[in-house]
């Protein structure tokens, strides 16, 4: 282990969406002390953390107060305490702000959140303090409070629980950013050294209008009836569809699929894809063979989970003939071959259990699967 001393953090807002995700992030990095200021800790608390850590991340901030007044409270005024105290104490430690990209527009959020920087502008010039400024369009992803200050995290629960939605305007365009790369963001300036006054931008920006939002938002849902599922592998999707999961809840944690069952054993279509086929598996009775038909392009991967099997292939034109047997002990990948009619034949003496994915979805008016024995 590393006996490097912890690096001391102090992180206000810490309750809040970033701050929660941000947390727990550095605490699974094991080199960092944190202590945090919250909604109602004191300035002597305040005072007293500053004085005792290597660096602040200012996250703190209202954005949907009761009253305009606690825009200048929240988001200006703490952070003026918290650069008077950095200066009287000549306190040069480096300071993450976390501040919004309404910051050039002229509304009372945005002021305060101008006049916020401008303190720390002014700081770094006279203190010497390095500071980093986001300028963070919406944010989204697990635990943001919804119906409040994000459209996703709105979206994403509403539409979870079987909520309404209200757009005035689907072709409204919003800019996001994901929670896991803010984190990362924040994480890769806090490995660096920093210097002097910096704006700081999250390198994976989206765009999308609220009319796709909810429809991509929707499809997530949908995909438990239909079985397809979307583009969730990279970008925005992805990003998009963890999120919704997180807002599901607990009793939407599990969901049944169809299972199609006869004398042979049952078939279950698990997962579809867009582009790159479905999932499924089947079970066979002990002396039952399955299949027993060959494909002109479709082709199918099979493995053995549970059991012994015996696959027979014939070659359509031929008659070459090749047999594999393989059992659930054995991680082997049986792959089935355009032109060579195949089947399955369960050889042990329990039930035969076999996963199973093919390159295409079943198309019934285009099954590609035509009978003929082995």
């Amino acid at each position: 282990m590393s006996s490097l001393p912890l690096v001391k953090l102090f992180v206000t807002g810490a309750g809040g969406f970033i701050g929660k995700n941000l947390i727990v992030w550095l605490e699974e990095q094991a080199v960092y002390e944190i202590s945090t200021f919250v909604k109602n800790d004191t300035d002597e608390y305040l005072t007293d953390k500053l004085l005792n850590v290597d660096m602040l991340i200012h996250l703190a901030g209202e954005n949907r107060p009761d009253s305009p007044e606690l825009f200048n409270l929240v988001n200006t005024e703490l952070t003026h305490k918290i650069a008077e105290i950095l200066s009287v104490n000549s306190i040069k430690i480096p300071v993450i702000f976390a501040s919004s990209s309404q910051a050039t527009i002229d509304n009372a959020y945005g002021q305060s959140k101008l006049a916020a920087e401008n303190i720390l502008q002014n700081l770094s010039l006279a203190n010497g303090n390095p500071i980093t400024i986001y300028r963070l369009p919406g944010v989204f992803g697990k635990w943001c409070r919804p119906n409040y200050n994000s459209v996703v995290a709105t979206f994403c629960h509403n539409i979870a629980h079987g909520l309404p939605l209200q757009i005035s305007d689907e072709n409204t365009r919003v800019r996001l950013v994901y929670i896991d790369d803010v984190v990362a963001s924040i994480q890769a300036v806090l490995e660096s050294t920093q210097r002097g006054f910096n704006y700081k931008n999250v390198e994976t920006e989206y765009a999308i209008t609220l009319g796709n939002l909810s429809a991509q938002i929707k499809a997530f849902k949908n995909c438990r009836t239909s079985l397809v599922s979307e583009k969730v592998g990279v970008g925005l999707v992805r990003a998009l569809y963890a999120t919704y999961i997180s807002y599901l809840p607990c009793e939407d944690f599990s969901y049944e699929i169809p299972s199609h069952g006869d004398e042979r054993g049952i078939f279950v279509e698990m997962l579809k894809t867009p582009d790159v086929g479905q999932f499924s598996y089947f079970t066979a009775h002990p002396g039952v063979t399955r299949g027993g038909h060959y494909h002109h392009t479709k082709t199918e991967k099979f493995l053995v989970i549970k059991g012994d099997a015996r696959f027979n292939f014939r070659h359509i034109v031929t008659n070459e003939r090749y047999t594999v047997a393989t059992s659930g002990g054995v991680p082997e990948i049986v792959e089935t071959v355009p032109g060579w009619t195949h089947d399955v034949t369960n050889i042990g003496d329990e039930e035969l259990i076999v996963m199973l994915w093919a390159n295409e979805n079943f198309d019934w008016k285009k099954p590609d699967t035509i009978m003929n024995k082995v």
